[in-house]
């Protein structure tokens, strides 16, 4: 049984936890990479380093996959309850140890406390689901019109599947991808966004802690090309994949050459559609959440926002106030309700976006939209909670900025709301607040989404139903519930038949 390597955070001088020393976790050993140096800051405080190591090179790569394929054989015919009981005690792990690596999560991030607190917490749940689904059918057995005949379709492990993940949910999203991998009886050898690798070594290790057997899951700390590699590895039979939409296609069309299944979870440009009857306090409170929660950094973020002109000017100036009121700083602080990007770089490409977005015709600034000058956080990659007004069609409205811009218009009526919530290239989420059953009808049979909250912000996922999205947000079939099982595993019908006939 491989063991963890010890590295919880030291106390340093200056009050602040000392850099933790990363390790990439190859065939069951925790090696350092054989890459560049990797320097892994906190967004709110550039100065203080969370962790620092080496990034994965090549060797490591063929290293892991080969890992991957030689563990496979003896991990899938393991019974799948015993998957399950290895998943159930990675779970506990991840609950001890989620207060501490929430706030890791925090300065790794930029999430708040209390949201990187409930990832962890939410990843637990994702891996004791998985767990579970060793308990439940595992194939269906149907009638055959020969007699003494019976048809079985079986569910069986496809393989090494290469699993890539963003930064946005560093712990969160490779549960829900790496849970449902293992526990139908694969092996996998994972890409995490190398912004973000000090949660994804602690997703790991407490998946080695609660006895995954040597090779079942190796981690490599990398950059895009060792992602890039990764999927193209002939040791690979299928790969899963979070991130945008560039990225995505061109690993789509990589895979489609290979003709290796791939799944995708990339873009969105997410619309709430507040309508004439709307609950306004309820609709101002899940918009607001739904837009500035993880500083705007989820694919199912509220970015786009239709309002009916009927309530348009009341619910625009209850908009402005709540987001006025937004306190933003140190994700750690009790009191802050929204944290920095993730890098410098992506503040500045977002703000570089409103700012030309305010320099064309029909484009008005609500709220927000100036860098803050003030010492605690000119220095971080905070940005202003932003909220635009759109006379039309424009860049803010199609694009996605993947920070906390929300872009509005205003409807005619309801009929036009939902029309523009269908106004963009991708189909993720979206959310419509009502209480009229013929504007919910309407909503659930027309909007070309993969997921649709009525009277709830758009963000949001549970483990136990299917996720991902249409149009240019997914390819593939869905995440999480029994969805999962899709891709995770490929059937084989059996006819089954003795050999004497019916006696």
């Amino acid at each position: 049984m491989t063991e963890i390597v010890q590295t919880e955070p030291r106390a340093a001088r200056d009050g602040a936890a000392a850099p933790v020393p990363l390790r990439q976790l190859v065939g069951g050993r925790w090696v350092s990479g054989a890459g560049a140096e990797l320097v892994d800051r906190n967004p709110a405080r550039p100065d203080e380093l969370v962790a620092v190591g080496r990034l994965a090179g090549r060797d490591d790569l063929d290293a892991a996959v080969a890992a991957a394929a030689a563990a496979f054989p003896g991990w899938a015919a393991m019974p799948f309850p015993v998957r399950g009981e290895i998943l159930a005690r990675a779970a506990d792990v991840l609950v001890g140890k989620a207060d501490a690596w929430g706030v890791e999560l925090a300065r790794e991030e930029g999430k708040t406390r209390a949201e990187s607190v409930g990832e962890v917490r939410r990843a637990a749940e994702i891996l004791r689901f998985f767990a579970a689904e060793g308990l439940r059918p595992v194939g269906e057995v149907f009638a055959s019109a020969r007699p003494g005949e019976q048809i079985q379709v079986l569910h069986r492990p496809v393989g090494v599947v290469a699993v890539v993940t963003p930064f946005n949910f560093p712990i969160g999203i490779p549960a829900w991808k790496i849970a449902p991998a293992l526990a139908y009886g694969n092996t996998v050898v994972w890409k995490p966004a190398s912004t973000v690798p000090l949660l994804a070594m602690r997703l790991a290790e407490a998946l080695v802690a609660a006895g995954l057997p040597d090779g079942v899951l190796s981690l490599l700390i990398g950059p895009g090309s060792v992602g890039a590699a990764l999927v193209e590895h002939p040791g690979v039979d299928r790969v899963s994949f979070t991130g945008s939409t560039a990225v995505g296609r061109d690993l789509i069309a990589r895979c489609g050459r290979l003709a290796r299944p791939i799944q995708t979870e990339m873009g969105g440009k997410n619309a709430a559609a507040v309508l004439a009857d709307a609950n306004l306090d309820l609709a101002v409170d899940e918009v607001v959440a739904g837009a500035f929660r993880s500083t705007g950094q989820k694919c199912t973020a509220t970015s786009r926002l239709i309002v009916t002109d009927r309530v348009a000017g009341e619910f625009l100036a209850l908009l402005v106030e709540r987001v006025t009121a937004l306190r933003v700083g140190d994700p750690l602080d009790a009191d802050v309700q929204m944290g920095p990007l993730i890098t410098a770089t992506a503040r500045d490409d977002v703000r570089a976006a409103v700012e030309q977005g305010l320099r064309r015709p029909g484009v008005t600034l609500l709220v927000g939209g100036e860098p803050y000058r003030d010492a605690r956080r000119a220095d971080g990659a905070f940005l202003a909670p932003t909220v635009v007004e759109l006379a039309g069609d424009d860049p803010l409205w199609r694009e996605e900025l993947f920070g906390p811009v929300l872009a509005v218009r205003r409807a005619r009526d309801d009929a036009h709301a939902l029309e523009l919530v269908n106004d963009s290239a991708f189909g993720l989420s979206a959310a419509v607040f009502t209480d009229d059953l013929r504007a919910i009808t309407a909503a659930t049979q027309t909007l070309d989404v993969g997921v649709l909250h009525i009277n709830s912000e758009t963000a949001g996922a549970d483990p136990h139903v299917p996720f991902g999205g249409a149009k240019q947000s997914g390819f593939g079939p869905k995440e999480q519930g029994r969805a999962a099982r899709e891709f995770y595993t490929t059937t084989t019908t059996v006819y089954l038949r003795a050999s004497g006939g019916v006696s």
